[in-house]
């Protein structure tokens, strides 16, 4: 890969690029921008649909193999015991935005708004990466720990999206999920047969699972993480996400490698078909999602992370306070899952809407984040150089 290219993967360039083509196209030329994205191109089959239904069945693939790589021994989840002090700040960093998002709705809120409670609990991996390598250099231990919290807040965000957001227009069919079984018993078999390639059991178990997922109208674009699992790992974990090299082999690292290049570029889709907006949609769910995330995210991390550490849970080394808290804040960053669940947790058009252009403000945690830790005197960490301990 060119070092231009991982750049541009490394620095999220898709995404955003196509989050502003998506507001600048939907502002000047909104009647175009949404004939486009419903054109059916098949019956039942528009871009809108490639993208969410089909293209990020990757991306949310991708957040499974970091959850099954971080499960292995010399994963960040285990043992699970050095894993205790960030995996409460994700509870906190997840129950945080709910509770803010509960109280703002009884204040400046409606019933109405109800189903958009899910929207702010994630964190953005790549996007939080990016900015805490800004904010703390790329050797910081904080940079692993949010990593860490940002990998499981999505495996929450992913049982969010699964249990509490099915299609509100058709009743679930549970009976389908018997697909969802058969394609991992296939990808067990697989594995038991020692089938070294990932294509079967993207092919096979994946497409069951796919249809299982759609028809018992629950959100397909998780049809993988029942199957990423199954795929054959080494025994221990073998990198990260941002850290995958060309020595590794298995057939996860593999599936991993070959398709990180394809979301990451591919995000520019998802910006264009999700983020398109009208800035006259704004609204007081758009502050409630947008201070969810800022207020939640952050307070909820950092009494969460203190708790654990008034518990006897360290900090790694190198993380004090004030270091905890600007890790919150930089969680914030909730924009890729948040406009994802944003789609599917409202209908109504104006309050989906308003919803996105909420989880699109809360790019805005960067800056904050940014300017905070200059404020705070946050110190830099290069990679190669060793933490002070904080305990």
């Amino acid at each position: 890969m060119g070092k231009r290219l991982k750049l541009l993967q490394e620095f999220s360039v898709p995404l955003i690029l196509g989050v502003i083509l998506a507001l600048v196209w939907a502002n000047l030329a909104p009647h175009s921008y949404h004939e486009v994205l419903h054109y059916e191109i098949l019956p039942g089959f528009n871009f809108h649909f490639f993208v969410n239904d089909i293209f990020m069945v990757f991306f949310f693939a991708m957040a499974g193999v970091e959850i099954t790589q971080s499960l292995l021994p010399g994963g960040n989840l285990n043992p699970i015991k050095k894993a205790v002090t960030p995996l409460m700040a994700t509870a906190g960093g997840v129950l945080g935005p709910i509770l803010v998002f509960f109280v703002l709705n009884s204040f400046i809120g409606s019933p109405d708004f109800i189903r958009g409670w899910g929207i702010p609990t994630a964190t953005d991996i790549a996007l939080a990466w990016l900015v805490a390598r800004l904010v703390f250099g790329g050797g910081h231990p904080a940079v692993s720990f949010l990593l860490l919290l940002a990998i499981a807040d999505d495996a929450i965000g992913l049982a969010i999206i699964a249990i509490f957001y099915p299609d509100p227009v058709l009743p679930t069919e549970p009976m389908w999920l018997l697909l969802v079984l058969g394609g991992m018993l296939l990808a067990f078999i697989l594995r038991k047969l020692k089938v070294a390639s990932y294509w079967p059991y993207i092919l096979g178990g994946g497409i069951l699972a796919w249809f299982g997922m759609h028809n018992a109208h629950l959100h397909p674009a998780l049809a993988l993480v029942f199957i990423v699992p199954f795929l054959p790992h080494a025994s221990r974990a073998e990198g990260d996400l941002f850290d995958v090299t060309d020595t590794e082999h298995s057939t996860l690292t593999n599936f991993e490698h070959e398709f990180k290049v394809f979301v990451d570029f591919g995000l520019i889709m998802f910006g264009l078909s999700n983020a398109g907006v009208a800035f006259s949609g704004i609204s007081s769910l758009t502050w409630m999602i947008f201070l969810s995330l800022l207020i939640g995210k952050t307070f909820g991390v950092f009494i969460m992370g203190s708790v654990s550490r008034f518990m006897g849970f360290p900090l790694p080394d190198g993380m004090k306070t004030k270091e905890l808290f600007m890790a919150g804040v930089v969680a914030a960053l909730g924009l890729t899952v948040a406009l994802f669940v944003a789609g599917v947790a409202y209908i109504d058009e104006a309050l989906q809407g308003a919803a996105k252009m909420g989880a699109l403000f809360s790019a805005f945690a960067a800056i904050i984040a940014i300017v905070l830790g200059k404020m705070l005197r946050i110190k830099k960490i290069k990679e190669g150089e060793k933490a002070e301990s904080s305990n």
